[in-house]
């Protein structure tokens, strides 16, 4: 079996590959200080709650954007499941292009999220992942990665109306019936979710057009379903998008 680790900074998904099938997913909290032993221990106890046995882990591979963390749950693989993970990074065999200033600095995130969306839906593609920040990736026709747009997440906008309002309350993010709120709660949560939607939707729009063709949408990540499902411009809305480019990179990588 494959173990795969998507690092950010919210939430770590993991996920267990069988061949090519995810055979079960986590999602965690991104928690800067555990330990590689407490990253272990809790990696026991998932297995050991779902009845699967440690040792039919027979490799892993990691993909982070919380330095950090990498080195602690990397650690934390090789003491208990005794195997040496990948880490995605520069010099891994990724098969994507990609056409950008300076490539070292797209995430290892974006990256794997290419590489799947390309291999599953094919170009050209816009991929947006919803996390802590949302990504927006424009995949030309020829399979090339040429850049994108970097937003504020919905939580950090959330949360930053809170700390630095005098009197508004912090408010839960989800769908409000109307667009005109009738209290300050819901007032909340129609601008912040409505007008989520419209930037979602004008930075595809534009991309779109800049593109210069009719892309395939593709949404991923922690919030695409709250999100992306009211929007018109999203096609495809795939939860598993990265763990699924991570047992890909892994293929491509495993000699």
């Amino acid at each position: 079996m494959l173990l795969v680790f998507d690092i950010g900074n919210s939430n770590i998904v993991v996920g267990l590959f069988s061949k090519d099938k995810l055979t079960a997913d986590w999602r965690l909290a991104t928690d800067r200080q555990k330990t590689a032993d407490e990253f272990g221990i809790l990696l026991q106890n998932l297995f050991s709650f779902q009845d699967i046995p440690m040792e039919q882990v027979r490799a892993a591979v990691i993909s982070s954007v919380v330095p950090p963390l990498t080195h602690s749950i990397a650690d934390a693989v090789q003491k208990y499941f005794k195997v040496i993970p990948l880490v995605v990074g520069p010099g891994m065999k990724t098969g994507l292009s990609i056409k950008y200033e300076s490539p070292r600095e797209v995430g290892a995130d974006r990256v794997v999220n290419a590489v799947a969306g390309i291999q599953i839906y094919g170009p050209p593609l816009i991929i947006v992942d919803f996390g802590t920040a949302t990504t927006f990736c424009a995949i030309a026709e020829q399979g090339d990665w040429i850049g994108g747009s970097i937003a504020p997440g919905l939580g950090i906008s959330s949360e930053a109306l809170f700390q630095r309002t005098a009197k508004l309350p912090r408010v839960e993010i989800t769908r409000p019936r109307n667009v005109i709120g009738k209290n300050t709660v819901s007032s909340i949560q129609s601008g912040l979710y409505f007008g989520y939607i419209g930037l979602v939707e004008s930075i595809v729009s534009r991309m779109k057009t800049e593109m210069g063709c009719n892309p395939k949408v593709v949404a991923t990540g922690g919030l695409a379903e709250l999100i992306a499902g009211e929007s018109k411009l999203i096609d495809v809305i795939n939860s598993n998008l990265t763990l699924e480019g991570l047992r890909y990179i892994y293929e491509l990588n495993k000699a």
